[in-house]
């Protein structure tokens, strides 16, 4: 496998659009902590010599993301809530404020075709009926959409937004504690049960009857892999393996079945 040469035309998407009018209100430059220095594209954030993208795989999906993004993280470089919003085609992104609330979020969130799913620990939630495990099992036949609520921070951030959004206190609080361990290396988590934002995503498309969720998740796992890899090579200054185990996963899970 080369390097590809064409960009689908799905960008920009949410993620994206929130980095813009964050960097429109910035009042001096985001200098990202190590990483790579220099220029980046403006389509996936990595060093132009490591571009990805033209390996963007966006799906349609029955089930849709919400992302809500503490100040600073659409404009981190290792942000993979960006990964979803290349994959999943219904991802919507908001930034997160205690004392606002964007009026769109609401609007999305009153959205009668969404079943809204706030995704947290549930030893975190009270009252504890609030808290499950699965989808509800008539899901597929209440003509509701599932729109998994992700709260795209740090932990002790995650944390400070889950007790501070009221707003969110009327949807159930999806939980789970799979047994895989991350294998997420651009932010080390002090626990291996702490996931980054995209793989959160991912288990959550595969908790989904729809098989096209299904599919989309295992896809955001893959492309995962992938980004890690070119970012990781751009560090180290070696070009990406094209051909290599990450690439082949990815090129082989969006084959038709």
């Amino acid at each position: 496998m080369s390097a590809p040469r064409n960009a689908p035309s799905t960008f920009p998407h949410a993620v994206a659009r929130l980095r813009t009018a964050r960097l429109a209100r910035s009042t001096r430059p985001f200098l990202a902590r190590g990483g790579v220095k220099g220029e980046r594209c403006e389509g996936c954030r990595l060093r132009p010599s490591h571009c990805m993208c033209a390996l963007r795989p966006q799906l349609a999906t029955r089930a849709g993301v919400c992302l809500l993004m503490h100040d600073a993280e659409p404009l981190k470089p290792s942000n993979t809530g960006w990964l979803i919003a290349d994959v999943v085609q219904d991802t919507f992104a908001f930034g997160w404020s205690r004392t606002e609330v964007d009026a769109q979020l609401l609007a999305l969130l009153d959205d009668p075709q969404w079943q809204p799913y706030v995704v947290f620990p549930g030893e975190y939630v009270q009252p504890a009926e609030r808290a499950i495990s699965a989808l509800a099992c008539d899901a597929p036949h209440s003509g509701k959409r599932p729109l998994f609520i992700l709260l795209d921070a740090t932990w002790s951030e995650a944390r400070k937004m889950f007790r501070k959004s009221p707003y969110l206190d009327r949807f159930p609080v999806l939980g789970f504690q799979p047994e895989q361990i991350s294998h997420y290396q651009l932010r080390r988590a002090k626990r291996d049960d702490h996931f980054c934002t995209s793989e959160v995503a991912a288990l959550c498309l595969e908790l989904s009857p729809d098989a096209r969720d299904v599919h989309a998740g295992q896809v955001l796992e893959r492309y995962l892999a992938v980004y890690t890899h070119h970012y990781l090579r751009a560090k180290h200054q070696l070009p990406p393996q094209w051909e290599g185990d990450a690439h082949q996963a990815l090129q082989s899970t969006l084959q038709p079945s």
